[in-house]
């Protein structure tokens, strides 16, 4: 229980990407605090630089604030909505309340730095304390570096140089119980906001996929270490269940990092202990992704290798495009991936190297325009993950696949989905008349993908003086 003091001031605590009550540094600080908690949760689309969120983002938000309110309900707070920057609406709230401090867990993306920082000064200014905490990450960028102080380029040596640091701290219990103000803070309705889609409503799908909150987190979290991890080697295999579905869990915050990496350190059945190592390994390259963004913030805009910037990429028609989107190329593991994309909002990893691969590589579209897609359908699109891995596979990116490194999907097809059940349960049409003839040759766009390589790299060789 709290033992908050009557004569202390309130402390609010600003959540953003970390939806869960328990490992929530913040929160425990505005516990210790010793006054009433006021919990906000705001929703930011005007500050310079703050990228809007995708429509399968903006469903998956709506739904997890619904199941923190509730949680929160529970613990004797309601969750306090407001909309507009965080400069005029957190000193807002501290001025309604009667605030003595904020605290919130830290970002990573440059534009979220600068709005934090400038906040937290301004609030110091007016004699209100302001501090940040480690919650989303458990290796801040600025902790891991190489030996000249550098940001790792290349992930091996970044795991490796994160092993050897002390283990990541132990996660946070969540607050038995929190003291609310006297009098509630006015808050928006959710509804307001219009997060969810309504004409056409397209959601169906992810509704019958997911059920975003911190505590069907957990249970993921749960069975997943007691089941499915069991068979993690076969994660590259698209029709088996072997991947966590962890992925939007941690983006939108709902289970921390802290907590996923002990829970793989706990007890756990013995095939599982075989395949924990690896799946940690996974949980890293989430972390390599934020420091890349840390170091290079214009990750979603600009090629993280510059010369990059002289590939003549196609623009395609928007009816060309729409193929790649909707799941009708003519390439069954393509059209697959992008099918289960629209319904669920997620695809397995090993369809998504191959649908990015065959956009930029076999169709020669530049992979922003694949990122924007992914970054609007997928439930899991962060500012790190989504650029990052898009460079990857393009060639452009941090520790990227060599770009002569073409994911043929027939080849991957028949070694990752040989008895064909993962295509077949999302092309169904696949053996039919009607299903249409691939709208590139393979073989011939992978050589034109080449040539295009190729004269990038002559267009940024230098001549010999």
């Amino acid at each position: 229980m709290s033992t908050a003091s009557s004569t202390a001031t309130p402390a609010i605590v600003w959540l953003r990407d970390d939806l869960r009550t328990a490992d929530n540094p913040a929160l425990v600080a505005a516990v210790e605090h010793g006054g009433p908690v006021v919990v906000l949760w705001l929703l930011d689309e005007e500050s310079p630089g703050i990228r809007a969120l995708g429509g399968a983002s903006r469903w998956w938000l709506h739904h997890s604030l619904v199941a923190l309110a509730s949680d929160l309900r529970e613990l004797g707070v309601e969750l306090t909505l407001r909309r507009g920057t965080a400069a005029t609406e957190v000193p807002a709230l501290v001025a309604e309340v009667g605030a003595g401090a904020v605290y919130w867990n830290r970002r990573y993306g440059l534009a979220a730095r600068e709005v934090d920082a400038a906040l937290k000064t301004a609030l110091h200014d007016e004699g209100i304390e302001a501090h940040s905490f480690q919650g989303s990450l458990m290796f801040e960028p600025w902790t891991v570096q190489t030996g000249s102080g550098e940001p790792f380029k290349v992930f091996t040596p970044f795991w490796r140089a994160c092993l050897s640091r002390p283990e990541p701290r132990e996660p946070l219990p969540a607050p038995e119980h929190l003291t609310a103000p006297d009098r509630a803070p006015a808050s928006d309705d959710l509804d307001s906001w219009q997060l969810l889609p309504t004409r056409p409503d397209w959601a169906a799908g992810l509704r019958e996929t997911w059920t975003p909150g911190e505590r069907a987190a957990l249970d993921t979290l749960e069975e997943f270490a007691t089941g499915h991890l069991a068979d993690y080697g076969q994660r590259d295999v698209p029709s088996q269940e072997a991947t966590s579905r962890l992925s939007p869990r941690l983006r939108w915050g709902e289970v921390s990092p802290f907590q996923v990496w002990h829970r793989m350190q706990g007890d756990l059945p013995a095939a599982s202990r075989e395949q924990a190592q690896g799946f940690l390994r996974e949980l890293v390259w989430r972390e390599f992704n934020h420091t890349v963004l840390f170091a290079n913030p214009h990750l979603a805009t600009k090629n993280y290798r510059p010369e990059f910037d002289a590939f003549p990429w196609e623009d395609l028609p928007e009816s060309d495009l729409d193929r790649w989107r909707q799941g009708t190329t003519g390439v069954p593991l393509v059209d697959a991936g992008m099918r289960q994309l629209w319904t669920t909002g997620w695809m397995h990893n090993r369809v998504r190297m191959v649908t990015a691969s065959f956009l930029v590589k076999n169709l020669l579209v530049d992979w922003r325009v694949g990122e924007q897609w992914f970054w609007d359908t997928l439930v899991d699109a962060d500012e790190a993950n989504n650029p990052a891995n898009w460079q990857w596979t393009a060639g452009s990116g941090a520790d990227a696949a060599p770009y002569f490194r073409v994911f043929n999907p027939e080849l991957q097809a028949s070694k990752f989905d040989g008895h064909r059940n993962y295509v077949r349960e999302w092309v169904p049409e696949v053996d039919d008349d009607a299903y249409p003839e691939p709208m590139v040759d393979l073989k011939q766009s992978r050589r034109d993908a080449l040539d295009a390589y190729e004269t990038m790299r002559r267009t940024t060789t230098t001549p010999a003086s």
